[in-house]
């Protein structure tokens, strides 16, 4: 028996599996502290189900806490970025096009060393150790405690940083250090971006993680916590503790992940409506469609693998305005209950005017039975019009194809889509995005680039995919159940030797043998 929960930014869903049998679930806001709402919800799932708590084997949890704190600039640590790339890049070091904000937040704490790779691994430049041991000191005398290394191809040679990170060890001890090669997509300033905003979230995701663990043994369970990936996956909380940003867009990835276990679609588009945005992504094979673009979080650019989501700001508690032709992207979010008009409140959303339509039955129906109809018409028009353009937006072909709505919002779509091949509502949508993490398996992913000249595609392959292999076991899989699902082949032009980037992802069961929680 497993525990899903998915913290969102309006509401905390929570769901109890037994194989693939839903027991019971819920549906909450979201508190302003987070852990409360996550307690609640627990509670709640556990006296409904009257379960004997030694049957529940894992609690699986999807959170936008590190997201959040990348957005709103807050819980972020002092972190030193060493860049080793000289003598390229000079002229670029590292956060040059960070927004400021953010910059001054984690500190603008910025080395450039010698050392590094070129893409066919002959050395940029030889380790200067003088150079290492005065950073060293400058971070000493800084009491910089949290560090991010990143070296020129690193994913493919990741000696130097691992090196680096041997010598800042040696003096700082307790020194928490992230070296860019495990997020495994070439790129150094992204990579390096990823790396500095992992760092900073270091000391958070301790006290993040601690609490969830907290909260499920406060209640009784034993049983491994397991936390939410951007790429449908899972990671061990040990594993978080080191990687927290890899959790960044893990909501839209279990909510497609719940929408193809509900309805059993593998290739389908997933409009996930929640009570702030509708978060638009594609099912490929069962598993979300990643970008394969520079990625920004919180107005830095990244190379972390996301997954491809367009969000529009259409959701239940969005504002209507203009006899309801304008519709978001300001909601009332988890405020809805309180500032609704059918809650008691005298601010127009979406849910007011689904309610005003006749078909819903939310809060109190005569708060709207006033509106005028035509309002309440060319609004549902809107909404209809804004996810059809996104659906468009988000087809791999210009063939229609399957969509599932899932979220609590999901109510709001009561017309066709014109966009659609067809539109299905399954049971229990409203909290796909629990289903989805309480389903997800753990996975790993590499990326390297690999001449096809020097060596056959399958030993390339076979190369890779043991570094991602290495990854998923890390993150907590069974050796023995991966699989690889994905494999990404990009011929490089005008590079000597044919250079190709291949990417391979792979996934597993959890493992029995090691907890989530340690």
């Amino acid at each position: 028996m497993r525990i899903g929960i998915d913290v969102g930014g309006t509401h905390t869903d929570a769901v109890v599996l037994l194989d693939d049998q839903i027991v019971t679930s819920t549906k909450a806001l979201t508190s302003a502290d987070v852990m409360s709402g996550v307690e609640d919800a627990l509670d709640t799932v556990l006296g409904d189900a009257e379960l004997d708590l030694q049957q529940v084997e894992l609690v699986m949890i999807g959170t936008t806490q590190f997201t959040n704190a990348i957005v709103e600039r807050r819980e972020l640590a002092p972190t030193a970025a060493i860049r080793l790339g000289l003598p390229s890049g000079n002229e670029l070091p590292p956060m040059i096009d960070w927004p400021e904000d953010i910059a001054e937040a984690v500190g603008r704490h910025c080395f450039m060393l010698h050392g590094g790779y070129l893409y066919d691994g002959r050395p940029l430049a030889p380790l200067d150790d003088a150079e290492i041991d005065d950073v060293i000191r400058e971070l000493v005398a800084r009491d910089i405690r949290n560090v991010a290394i990143a070296a020129a191809f690193s994913p493919m040679k990741p000696e130097p940083e691992v090196y680096v990170a041997e010598r800042v060890r040696q003096a700082i001890p307790d020194a928490n250090i992230t070296l860019s090669h495990p997020f495994g997509r070439l790129g150094l300033v992204e990579r390096e971006n990823a790396a500095i905003l992992n760092a900073s979230l270091l000391p958070f995701a301790d006290r993040v993680v601690a609490s969830f663990v907290e909260a499920a043994r406060r209640r009784g369970l034993t049983c491994p916590v397991f936390i939410s990936q951007n790429d449908g996956t899972l990671m061990s909380a040990e594993f978080v503790r080191e990687f927290p940003a890899l959790t960044f867009a893990s909501g839209p990835t279990n909510s497609l992940r719940g929408a193809c276990r509900l309805t059993g679609l593998e290739d389908a588009i997933v409009v996930d409506i929640g009570g702030t945005t509708s978060d638009i992504g594609v099912l490929q094979n069962g598993f979300p469609r990643e970008s394969n673009v520079v990625v920004e979080v919180g107005g830095v650019r990244t190379n972390f693998r996301m997954p491809d989501i367009l969000a529009i700001g259409l959701g239940g508690g969005s504002l209507v305005a203009d006899e309801g032709r304008c519709i978001g992207p300001r909601s009332v979010g988890h405020r809805l209950v309180q500032e609704g008009m059918i809650f008691g409140g005298d601010t127009l959303t979406a849910t007011d005017v689904l309610v005003a339509s006749g078909q819903a039955d939310i809060g109190n129906p005569a708060a709207v039975a006033s509106l005028d109809p035509g309002l309440v018409q060319t609004a549902q028009g809107t909404m209809h019009e804004m996810l059809d353009r996104g659906i468009d937006a988000m087809k791999p072909s210009g063939h229609a194809m399957p969509v599932i709505l899932v979220g609590g919002g999901a109510v709001l779509v009561t017309q066709d889509l014109k966009a659609a091949s067809e539109s299905l509502r399954p049971e229990h949508a409203g909290v796909a995005n629990a289903i989805g993490a309480a389903i997800a398996q753990i996975g790993g992913e590499a990326e390297r680039m690999v001449s096809y000249r020097q060596m056959t595609r399958d030993d390339a392959l076979a190369s890779v995919t043991q570094d991602a292999t290495a990854r998923a076991v890390a993150a907590g899989a069974d050796p023995a159940t991966i699989r690889r699902v994905d494999i990404e082949e990009t011929a490089i032009p005008y590079m000597d030797e044919g250079a190709t980037r291949v990417r391979v992802k792979v996934i597993g069961e959890i493992s029995s043998r090691r907890g989530g929680d340690k």
